[in-house]
């Protein structure tokens, strides 16, 4: 499990590790600060081996700012020279780290300020800056990796002066490695900064070496796809002192834990069966996804609730699957219905009762797509579910969201102003907060980065899929596998985390690096869940 905590959290712990960080002198290295450096310096020389063979002789620009992020920077690069590694530290202002600085000279570094001569603002820090002097350009033309340590976590959002011309001048094709976050982002939020221009105003990385443990940003969406990869640096952090997590997201091996497996006494009715009420007339292709991935996910049976075209479809290819309504385990309900099918509408209705009773506790269920205004009409009668009696799992994309919360109307926290897609997309967490608290379900927002919610304020993120993954029906194919892990007993939070990061795995198995279709990722799920529980760990 990668866990994020907020800053001043962090900081708090810092404090605890290293009691004399708050009086030592500002410049002076400290033992945090070489520790993270030494896994650092690890992280990019393994990285360039990767690319080069080889980390000798690599060429390694360090951009940095006058904060202890650059401090960090500049102690990795002397790590680097020190292991043959051509490095040159470009200062985007007069002030840096002077142990850090002292290293790198000791190890053979270089030094350079990113102009010609010193500006106001040119700190990275605000202002104008100046233009980047020849020498700045020529080292990062040539480079072979860049470690942005311009900005840390208490950088202010976006990048001004020397720090944004030193970003806007790094290569294409140079490895871009950021120092604990990428500069310009605000370490405790998911929100993209943008400029005056409206254009995304931080680095965006291939890698990001944190340190302690992961910032919340590097795991919210937009910004993950702008951390990159997240390895996180153990600085011996005590985790009392950190205090519970802000986000978190699941790997391999909690990931195996959590999977569902057969004992030998068990059938198909304790393993979990799975109603399905998904398709009709005009999208019969839904009902077959979501069926087909609740099959390979390992429910113990598969009851299909549909017209007779569908259902006739389900038949052929899915002997297994039993067709019409019986006695489930959970619900899975709304992939490709449309919300003004009268044929379909009684399905969904019971399916939603069954969930939300007046009394006694409910079935898990799961709402897709064309359920979720079902769902707006009934908290609109009888206000939000209550999590204590239910478990409930809603499965959106951007704009199903925007429709969800606007027919909630005042009930979204908006006082009942119309949400759009753009502004799900632009501040995905903030509005799945808001879908979380004003239905009583957890959210499950789908997306590159997909963020769960639950109403008790816990966050989940999973950053599991290839972008070829953004396809036609890969969502009805996600509401199979999660349905199934409803139906084995799981809690919704788990069920979606869970159902997201194997969901993604096998759009990466079935794709190769090239275009898939939503098929290809149902039928991947098996091999991606043997792989796991034989190796904790994903597929390569």
């Amino acid at each position: 499990m990668t866990a994020a905590h907020p800053v001043e959290a962090v900081r708090r712990a810092e404090a605890a590790a290293d009691p004399g960080l708050a009086d030592r002198p500002a410049g002076q290295d400290g033992p945090l600060m070489l520790r993270a450096a030494a896994g650092l310096a690890a992280v990019v020389a393994g990285e360039v081996r990767h690319r080069r063979g080889r980390a000798y002789g690599a060429r390694v620009v360090l951009l940095v700012g006058p904060g202890s992020n650059g401090g960090d920077a500049l102690h990795a690069g002397a790590r680097l020279a020190g292991a043959g590694a051509q490095v040159v530290a470009l200062l985007a202002g007069p002030r840096a780290h002077a142990g850090g600085l002292a290293a790198l000279r000791s190890a053979g570094g270089r030094v350079l300020p990113a102009a010609p001569e010193d500006a106001d603002g040119a700190d990275g820090a605000g202002g104008a800056g100046g233009p980047l002097g020849e020498a700045a350009r020529s080292a990062l033309s040539g480079a072979d990796v860049v470690l942005d340590g311009l900005l840390g976590t208490g950088g202010r959002p976006g990048l001004h002066g020397a720090a944004a011309a030193l970003v806007a001048a790094v290569p294409a094709g140079a490895l871009v490695v950021a120092v604990d976050v990428p500069s310009g982002v605000d370490a405790d939020g998911g929100a993209l900064p943008r400029d005056a221009q409206g254009r995304p105003s931080c680095v965006h990385a291939d890698v990001t070496v944190t340190f302690g443990t992961a910032k919340p940003a590097l795991l919210l969406p937009p910004v993950a796809r702008a951390a990159g990869r997240v390895v996180v640096v153990d600085l011996g952090l005590d985790p009392a002192v950190l205090g519970p997590a802000a986000v978190e997201e699941l790997g391999p091996e909690q990931a195996a834990l959590l999977w569902p497996v057969p004992g030998p006494d068990d059938d198909k009715y304790s393993r979990g069966v799975l109603g399905v009420v998904a398709g009709g007339d005009t999208y019969t292709g839904a009902a077959l996804l979501c069926t087909t991935a609740a099959v390979l996910a390992g429910a113990g049976m598969v009851r299909y609730v549909g017209p007779p075209r569908p259902t006739e479809l389900v038949r052929q290819r899915l002997p297994e699957v039993v067709p019409g309504a019986g006695r489930v385990q959970a619900w899975a309900v709304g992939s490709g219905v449309d919300p003004d099918d009268d044929a379909q509408a009684p399905a969904v209705a019971g399916a939603l009762a069954a969930a939300a009773p007046e009394q006694g506790r409910g079935l898990p269920c799961l709402l897709d797509a064309g359920a979720l205004p079902a769902l707006a009409a009934h908290v609109r009668a009888h206000g939000p579910l209550d999590a204590r009696r239910t478990a409930v799992l809603l499965t959106p994309h951007a704009g199903e969201l925007a429709r969800l919360l606007t027919d909630l109307g005042d009930l979204g926290d908006r006082g009942g102003a119309p949400v759009e897609r753009a502004d799900v997309e632009e501040g995905p967490l903030e509005h799945a907060r808001r879908a979380a608290r004003a239905t009583g379900a957890v959210v499950l927002l789908k997306g590159s980065t997909t963020v769960l919610v639950a109403p008790d304020g816990r966050v989940r993120s999973q950053t599991d899929g290839p972008g070829w993954l953004g396809t036609a029906g890969a969502g009805d194919v996600l509401a199979g596998v999660a349905g199934t892990l409803l139906a084995s007993g799981l809690a919704p939070l788990d069920a979606g985390a869970l159902a997201t990061a194997v969901h993604g795995r096998a759009a990466a198995l079935a794709s190769g690096g090239g275009p898939l279709h939503a098929e290809a990722v149902a039928r991947a799920v098996p091999a991606v869940v043997t792989h796991l529980l034989v190796r904790r760990e994903w597929p390569a």
